[in-house]
Formats: structure tokens, sequence, C-alpha cells
């Protein structure tokens, strides 16, 4: 198969995961802090994971509040991810007794950058909202999504003639551990093919 042919599928693949991993981790974090699902976003939300939350929660329990039979395939749908890329992209196959394991480390670490972009695009799009349509139900959404990840900014970093600085802090902050997860992923993958 040509490399274009390749790049395409991996590009594909990547888009629609990693916008099904974003859906059941919104779902995830609304249900945390208990946001409404009757909006548009939530029964947007609702409607995109139904199908694979409903029937996993019959196997998958909650844990203190927390909907795991939300984050489960959310981690699995990133391991999916890895699988495939290492199919596609792989020049040697590095073997399934290495792969899995692999791929499900690989996947938790995917798993957390999502999470991250989430937030950051949380953050952004409050941030947003709160200058040009602060009466919106997506803002009280996003506020809703926002306010524990600010909330320990906010008792530290002071606003600046009325403008709220923490979205900047905590963004900087998010930005770093991207780079973290990304070097314990590119050390990750070297471990596997050596290996």
């Amino acid at each position: 198969m040509p490399v274009l042919l390749f790049q395409i599928v991996q590009m594909i693949a990547t888009a629609v995961i990693d916008f099904f991993t974003l859906m059941l981790l919104a779902r995830f974090f609304m249900q945390w802090q208990r946001v409404s699902f009757r909006s548009q976003i939530g029964a947007f939300v609702i409607t995109v994971t139904d199908w694979v939350v409903l029937p996993l929660r019959r196997v998958i329990p909650g844990l203190f509040g927390l909907d795991l039979a939300s984050l489960a395939p959310a981690w699995l749908a990133q391991t999916v991810l890895v699988m495939v890329n290492f199919l596609l992209l792989s020049a040697t196959f590095v073997g399934w007794g290495v792969l899995l394991p692999g791929a499900l480390g690989l996947g938790l670490i995917g798993l957390g950058v999502m999470i991250v972009w989430l937030i950051c695009i949380v953050v952004i799009a409050s941030a947003i909202l709160s200058w040009f349509g602060p009466h919106l139900p997506a803002a009280y959404i996003l506020n809703a999504l926002t306010r524990p990840f600010l909330a320990p900014f906010r008792r530290v970093v002071p606003p600046i003639a009325g403008v709220d600085l923490s979205p900047l802090v905590l963004l900087l902050l998010l930005q770093i551990l991207l780079m973290v997860f990304e070097q314990i992923r590119s050390g990750f993958v070297q471990f596997l093919l050596v290996h």
C-alpha cells in the first residue's frame, strides 16, 4: 500500500477515534460535575456515546461518583488507535506479546493527552463566551466544567483590572503537561521498538 494511502487511513482513524474519545471524556466530566444533559451539547454527547456507555454500565460500576463506563472505552479507543498506528506505520511488527501491553500503556498516555486537550478546549471556549455570550446555555456548561480546574488558581492569582488571569496560568501548565506526556510517549515507543 502506498505511503500516502497509509497516511490518509491514519489521519481518518486518528480524527474519528480522537473525536469519539473527546465525547466520552466530555460525558465523564459532565457527569462528574453533575452538569445537566438537557441541552443541545448534552444531547449530542449522549447520542454519540450511549451505544457504548449504556451496555458497559452493566459490567463496569461507577466509583466515588465517577462514571467509569465512560472512561474505560475512552482508554480502549486510544489503545485501538495506538495499535492501528503501529500496524500501519511500523516497519517491523513488534509481536503481540509486546504490542498489546505496550498499546495499553500508550493508550493510557493518549488518554491523558486527550484529557489535557479537552480541558484546554473547554477553558478557551469558556473564556471566549465569558466575554461575548455569558448568558448562553453553553456558557453555563463550560463554566461548570472549568470550575474545578480554575478554582485553585483563582485563589492565588488575583485578577488585574477585573480580568481573570487564572485561565492563562492553567493553559500554560497544561501545555507543559502536554510536553511531558510527549516525552513519556516517545520514550515508551523507543522502548517498545527495541524489545
